[in-house]
């Protein structure tokens, strides 16, 4: 599986972490930037091409991380047929249904809110949950008409 990863500079360095942690698992990552901490760029020019890579990989998933994570994942959603969930922090539930019911691609989050441990337990959850299928994939159709 490919992992597509993006962040602006306010998760620059939890992206860094991810990256080098994935690799080490043996995934094949893919870093569409942000490459240095700065603090003038723009989510959207990282993230936007970030998850059309996603879109036109079908079987890969997209780690995408801010400040917050809610912009992030607004502009990969804005791509048809992605559908990004954030997480930032807590109960790692959240990870695991939007997953199992919705079937999430993406993966949003907010570095600011999150510890570098608690970002590689929701990673490690959003790329091993399965989607369940069954009665969620109508609920998927109909959000893609």
């Amino acid at each position: 599986m490919t992992i597509y990863l993006a962040s602006d500079h306010a998760g620059f360095a939890l992206k860094e972490n991810i990256k080098e942690h994935l690799l080490s698992l043996g995934y094949v990552v893919e870093d569409g930037g942000a490459f240095e901490e700065n603090p003038q760029d723009d989510y959207p020019d990282f993230i936007i091409p970030t998850a059309r890579k996603v879109l036109e990989h079908p079987g890969s998933r997209g780690i995408v991380l801010g400040g917050s994570g809610q912009g992030e994942a607004m502009a990969a959603n804005k791509v048809k047929g992605v559908r990004a969930a954030v997480y930032y922090g807590g109960d790692l539930e959240i990870v695991r249904l939007a997953r199992a019911h919705n079937n999430a691609t993406v993966l949003s989050l907010g570095a600011r809110f999150v510890s570098s441990k608690e970002a590689m337990e929701a990673v490690q959850l959003f790329l091993e949950e399965p989607f369940e299928r069954g009665r969620h994939e109508q609920r998927i159709e109909k959000m893609e008409r």
